[in-house]
């Protein structure tokens, strides 16, 4: 019986110039617009473009919209659905020119039939240049079929001068070999499935074509004469498909070409086969050479039939084979222990738990007596008060250089990598003389004569609030794969041991105690076991310790709670089921989103890349995003708890101060990647790795780095820089975000601390940092270590921080100071605000936002607050000239007396996160503001000249 599955509508384009206009004007002036032209709206507040758009079935839809803004200022938009606000105050950000179009997108609800959708202009800017708006139904086509016209075509045209197609017309290959068709099926479900393709042959000759899916399992079709170009028949061939898309591709095996082709449909067959085969049992290493490997087992069993078998080496996938019980890994590294197991896998894609794990070493490189040349030129190119950039010239090896040692006052302090001409020192002394010196080693550890030696002194210096590594301590020993690691209100630190199943309070004087064990936690013999911790916002008040571990049943999200220095067994409450766990990609870092206040969760692929990363249906291979007791909010992309997917093994998460989440991800056997997740983003894995592969039509990593050089585990932000802690690249990357982008990198501690796990900033502003020496085989030889960050410009958090005394950070904000205060939004009294000093600056400000939905609307804003300044009372007085605060100027949301003084949180009864931003500026008087700036313009005027910020968290759900 044959079963058909779902998919999702084809967008339907709506061109702005055909919309209903108040307010604006069609124009052409600026190309690369689609259609005849696109709508300047006016430059006023309540300019609007209304569409008529019509939905096959009630529910949600993904809205497209393509603009233009050539201005540095946002121009946002309210979005209507039906006389209802859907989205609001969207963001259209410039776009550098107005020949610069790009899009953005929200899902909304739609009703069955005709839906009125309004963009309406809230700034006297008015909205972007609007070109179209391409609306998606979600769920709502029943067939999974694509027309041939809407394919990838390759010497062929698409034509609809031979009546009988469906669709717009048909594709008429070229009369060569080679000639395709490549469509694109994207499956619910992997398994068997019947590909229909309905075609034309008007003459006597067979076309046949030979079918491929994802490039491999071919197979020839047959496509005889039909007896006229107009008569349409149809073909079917059987093919195993993945959850997902697959490329399906159907090219000419004879001169004549293929036939007219005019679309392909598939039908999955039978029922669904879910059931993975049995573990292969029995693995056994064989032999070794210099470079490979050779291994055997015995065999898997399965319900239908296993298929062949997936060989990994320490959670990185070598190499597939067929249904046989030996295979060999090349390209290996000589005189080198390996750690393998094997998967097997049936026609469905199913995939099994891991084999027994084996110890095979390959053997030694061939003799190599000669050692590296002597690196070059050493010099000092950078330094900070803690740090000394190095660099020297390459050197050069007969078979090739490995890697280069660094040395600090006449020990090895560090390494680098072999094709490395470069290095950074951190954790040193300032005011300090040390001296510098470098080495070249090859395979067999040949070594090269020392570099020239350079003496340096580090100094303080660079951008203001940079946060640059400084003294590194231990704060604990003898831990055991310490994994997850969260900081309590007290300053003090829960970290977990992956193996144990226990969690541990630990000071930073180094006081550690037992808090208590996941008794339901299990471990996987690889990277399964108990992992990320977060704790609850108010976490004073009820206590709420969230743990990710793996379970009797895959993985699992729980919350436990945490009193008088214990974890209180009988809270254990399980949040989220249903991640499938192996031995190795379980993910497991969990993160608390400061602007929507839900928990993400970074999950595995569990070693089915097929199946998985790009089966929006599944948990495995995504990030997830959920409410504090493990309910799916509501705008959640897929309506389950997904948020991004396209993933192999998702580890660290941390959020800039922007509000948006990064993420760093173990790549397989080419790159590692760096993320910046967005709502219901595709990241491309397993047909895309960082930026190798088939990468078009995915999201792309912001960085890459080779997996030896990386394996990126722990990641943390502090004053938007990055900090990445790697396992076997053995070191840590710092990076700077700027804008999109990270730039500037920094590797510290290569080699120094041996497999670094997880790295978190605490309340201080300084970095706690785990080793996971977990190949090794021997447990309690872990630690955690303490790096004093040290800030340019003296800016660390701790001093310059932003707190009121009328609430705490990320606590409800009191309806005294809100719209609930007397009833009537605006005119409220202001908080009691208070910061601690920012060195070097020239006055300060503070932008008050309302943070719903993703967005920043701009509620009140102060500035040129003199730089002796550190607080403002509570009420500040109105005006634009703040009464008794020294020359500062305030503007808020609103119209008349509301526009001059603080306008507090009125979000109408649904809880709102809500944030004060204290800026450090460069300068006593903020340029280009008057009293008739808009809050946009303020707002980035103060940004232009900000050196640092810092911000207080509030909560609301006040209303009239």
């Amino acid at each position: 019986m044959s079963v058909p599955e779902s998919a999702f509508a084809a967008p339907v384009r709506y061109e702005a110039e055909s919309a209903t206009i108040s307010q604006g004007v069609v124009e052409s002036n600026h190309a690369g617009f689609s259609g005849s032209g696109f709508v300047n709206f006016d430059n006023v507040a309540g300019s609007s473009v209304e569409f008529t758009v019509n939905a096959a079935k009630a529910g949600q839809a993904k809205l497209t919209f393509r603009y233009a803004n050539g201005t540095a200022d946002n121009r946002p938009v309210d979005v209507n659905v039906n006389g209802g606000l859907a989205v609001d105050e969207r963001a259209f950000a410039g776009t550098g020119a107005w020949t610069t179009w790009t899009s953005v997108d929200n899902t909304v609800n739609l009703n069955a039939g005709a839906n009125k959708i309004k963009l309406t202009s809230t700034g006297a800017t008015g909205g972007p240049n609007l070109d179209y708006l391409d609306v998606e139904e979600i769920n709502a086509v029943p067939a999974l079929e694509q027309e041939a016209e809407n394919a990838t075509i390759g010497q062929g045209v698409v034509e609809s001068n031979h009546a009988g197609f469906s669709g717009t017309g048909f594709v008429n290959y070229d009369n060569v070999v080679g000639s395709y068709v490549e469509y694109t099926i994207t499956a619910d479900q992997a398994g068997e499935h019947d590909l229909t393709f309905r075609y034309a042959n008007g003459t006597t000759v067979d076309r046949p074509v030979s079918v491929t899916v994802d490039g491999a399992a071919a197979q020839t079709v047959s496509f005889p004469g039909t007896g006229a170009w107009t008569t349409w028949q149809t073909r079917t061939a059987k093919v195993v498909l993945k959850a997902g898309a697959n490329k399906i591709r159907a090219t000419a095996t004879t001169a004549n070409g293929g036939p007219n082709a005019d679309k392909l449909s598939a039908v999955r067959l039978g029922p669904v086969d879910n059931e993975p085969p049995t573990p292969p049992k029995n693995l056994q290493f064989v032999s070794s050479t210099a470079t490979t490997v050779s291994l055997k087992w015995e065999a898997a069993t399965d319900n239908i039939g296993v298929t062949g078998y997936e060989i990994y080496q320490h959670g990185q996938h070598v190499a597939s084979v067929g249904n046989v019980l030996q295979a060999t890994a090349t390209g290996l590294q000589p005189d080198t222990d390996y750690d393998w197991t094997v998967l097997a896998k049936d026609a469905a894609n199913n995939v099994s738990q891991a084999s027994n794990n084996v110890i095979g070493r390959t053997q030694p490189a061939p003799p190599d007596n000669e050692a590296p040349s002597v690196p070059g030129n050493l010099r000092s190119t950078g330094k900070t008060a803690t740090s000394v950039d190095l660099a020297w010239n390459a050197s050069t090896d007969n078979v090739g250089v490995t890697g280069y040692d660094i040395y600090v006052n006449g020990a090895v302090r560090q390494s680098a990598d072999g094709n490395a001409t470069s290095a950074t020192v951190a954790g040193l002394t300032t005011g300090t003389e040390y001296a510098f010196r470098v080495l070249a080693k090859d395979a067999k550890n040949n070594q090269s004569g020392l570099s020239n030696e350079i003496k340096v002194t580090p100094a303080a210096g660079g951008p203001s609030g940079t946060p640059d590594p400084g003294a590194v301590s231990t704060i604990a020993s003898g831990v055991d794969v310490a994994w997850g690691l969260v900081f309590l209100p007290d300053g003090s630190a829960l970290f977990s041991e992956r193996n144990t199943f226990n969690i541990y309070r630990l000071t930073k004087s180094g006081q550690k105690t037992l808090a208590g064990k996941i008794s339901q936690a299990v471990g996987t013999n690889g990277e399964g076991g108990l992992l990320g911790l977060e704790v609850s916002p108010s976490f004073n008040t009820d206590h709420w310790l969230y743990v990710y571990h793996t379970a009797s049943e895959g993985n699992r999200v729980i919350r436990i709670k945490y009193e008088n220095g214990a974890l209180v067994q009988n809270t254990y409450q399980i949040l989220l089921q249903g991640m499938a766990k192996n031995r190795y990609h379980n993910g497991g870092r969990l993160r608390y989103g400061p602007v929507d206040g839900k928990l993400y969760i970074s999950v595995g692929d569990a070693q089915n890349p097929d199946n998985n990363p790009q089966n929006k249906n599944s948990l495995n291979g995504k990030i997830l995003r959920i409410n504090l007791d493990g309910s799916i909010p509501s705008d959640n992309p897929f309506g389950n708890a997904v948020w991004s997917f396209g993933h192999r093994n998702p580890q660290g998460l941390d959020f800039d101060s922007k509000g948006r989440l990064w993420e760093s991800e173990f790549g397989d056997s080419t790159q590692d990647e760096v993320n910046l997740i967005t709502k219901g983003g595709n990241y491309g894995y397993p047909a895309c790795e960082g930026t190798t592969g088939s990468c078009s039509g995915y999201i792309a990593p912001k960085k890459v780095w080779s997996t030896s050089q990386a394996s990126p585990s722990g990641l943390t932000i502090i004053n938007d820089h990055v900090f990445v802690a790697t396992t076997v690249g053995q070191r840590v990357y710092r990076m700077k975000i700027d804008g999109d982008t990270l730039v500037d990198q920094k590797v510290y501690f290569q080699s120094t601390y041996n497999r670094l796990r997880t790295v978190e900033v605490d309340h201080d502003g300084d970095i706690w940092l785990t080793t996971s020496t977990d190949k090794d085989g021997t447990a309690n030889n872990d630690r955690i270590l303490l790096i004093d960050i040290q800030y340019s410009g003296g800016n660390p958090p701790t001093g310059f921080k932003l707190s009121s005394t009328a609430f705490a950070d990320d606590a409800m904000i009191p309806n005294k100071y809100t719209c609930a205060g007397d009833g009537t939004a605006g005119q409220d009294p202001s908080p009691p605000l208070a910061w601690g000093a920012s060195t070097g600056a020239a006055g300060y400000a503070i932008v008050f936002a309302d943070r719903a939905n993703n967005g920043n609307k701009l509620h009140w804003a102060i500035w040129d607050i003199p730089a002796t300044a550190s607080s403002l009372p509570e009420n500040l007085g109105s005006g634009f000239n703040v009464p008794n605060q020294g020359g500062a100027k305030q503007k808020a949301m609103g119209s008349g007396a509301n526009s001059l003084k603080y306008f507090g949180p009125c979000p109408g009864g649904s809880t709102n996160p809500y944030t004060f931003t204290l800026y450090a500026l460069n300068t006593n008087v903020v340029p280009g503001i008057t009293s008739s700036s808009t809050m946009a313009q303020i707002e980035t005027a103060i940004k232009n000249a900000s050196t640092a910020n810092t911000v207080l968290r509030g909560r609301s759900n006040a209303s009239t």
